[in-house]
């Protein structure tokens, strides 16, 4: 077993570490009482995962003197709602939690997302520690402090910045991660690897194999290396005014395919990777990309085995979705494109151009299956 990694996290409103490593959900009480004196704590999972690693967590926490209060929710990203939100604050104001206490999140980037938004707005903000399972979340969602909920008009469009106390990423959890949910995550590392640039492309496709049969050198390599990056851009722009709209890059379409789909019936990073996909034909048409980044992204992910969505809907569906999105501005859709690996642009793209474009791959996508 590897020792475990470090990495610090330096923002305008908090500073704290990520560690990745393998057992580190044993150790989550010794890290707690090492940055908190809090006496108390609400540990948020859901009941896929309680069952897995729940009794580790709530027994490392009360060895470090904690008094815990278990809150279980339904699996899925229906409990990224409004309504969970509402019912897990009541939770916490019956447990007593006083603005020294806390919350710890154990579960995927729904459980992450739900239980810091209620850290953000209960008692006007209460510490919150990050113990993400998924792989999604511990290369993406759990790291640079973004919290929210679902509304029936958009993807978390209910929200706050809110920095945790501490990441532990345990990547023995990955083990226990279905097909669909590997891929999933395989997608957000594929993202990181664009923006990261060459190196991390060339990277992300040489060892592909080798994630895809998930050996463990080369996941938590994978995940060193979209952590690392995640830092240094939410480090720079933590309230997303600049370089950190990067990191929307393949989401502007992705969550409309998750909106207009229904929730939780397209999983995130297959959206967000089909999104990718269409971000390269804009780039290619909008700003003349070179074809040979849109072909080696293309690559990367077919040798991830990073499967296709049925698109739902219309086309007038989606391009209302993505003008709900909060990434919309002036009521002009906006998407993060990337010319070639490791660079970024922010581009409005009028409806016109949107609706022609988006007809034209999706045809071209039913076409190719």
């Amino acid at each position: 077993m590897s020792a475990p990694v470090t990495l610090p996290v330096s923002t305008g409103s908090a500073s704290y570490e990520v560690v990745v490593g393998e057992g580190l959900l044993d150790t989550t009480g010794m890290h707690v009482s090492r940055l908190s004196d809090a006496r108390a704590c609400a540990l948020v999972t859901d009941e896929n995962i309680r069952p897995l690693f729940g009794a580790r967590v709530t027994g490392s926490l009360r060895d470090a003197g904690l008094e815990v209060t278990e809150v279980v929710v339904p699996a899925g990203e229906r409990s990224k709602s409004w309504a969970a939100a509402g019912s897990l604050l009541e939770r916490l104001a019956r447990a007593g939690l006083e603005r020294t206490d806390l919350v710890v999140a154990l579960g995927g980037g729904v459980i992450g997302d739900l239980a810091g938004f209620c850290a953000a707005v209960y008692l006007r903000g209460v510490d919150y520690v990050q113990l993400p399972t998924t792989l999604l979340a511990q290369v993406d969602s759990s790291v640079g402090g973004k919290t929210g909920v679902d509304l029936e008009a958009g993807k978390n469009l209910a929200g706050a910045f809110k920095q945790p106390l501490v990441v532990l990423a345990d990547t023995q959890t990955l083990g226990t991660l279905a097909p669909v949910e590997w891929q999933s995550g395989l997608a957000e590392v594929a993202k990181a690897a664009m923006l990261a640039g060459p190196e991390q492309l060339e990277w992300m496709t040489r060892h592909a194999d080798s994630l895809v049969a998930r050996e463990a050198s080369a996941v938590r390599e994978a995940v060193l290396r979209a952590v690392r990056h995640k830092i240094d851009v939410v480090s720079a722009d933590e309230r997303e005014a600049g370089v950190r709209e990067s990191l929307n890059y393949g989401h502007t379409l992705g969550h409309a395919i998750e909106q207009v789909a229904g929730y939780g019936v397209v999983p995130h990073g297959i959206a967000v990777a089909e999104g990718m996909r269409f971000a390269a034909r804009l780039a290619s048409r909008l700003l003349g990309a070179p074809a040979d980044s849109g072909e080696a992204q293309e690559r990367m992910l077919d040798s991830l085995g990073i499967e296709r969505p049925t698109y739902p809907g219309d086309v007038d569906a989606l391009v209302r979705a993505m003008h709900a999105d909060k990434k919309a501005r002036s009521g002009t859709v906006r998407f993060a494109l990337v010319p070639e690996p490791g660079t970024f642009v922010a581009v409005p793209v009028a409806d016109e151009v949107l609706v022609g474009e988006l007809r034209r791959w999706i045809d071209d996508s039913e076409e190719g299956r």
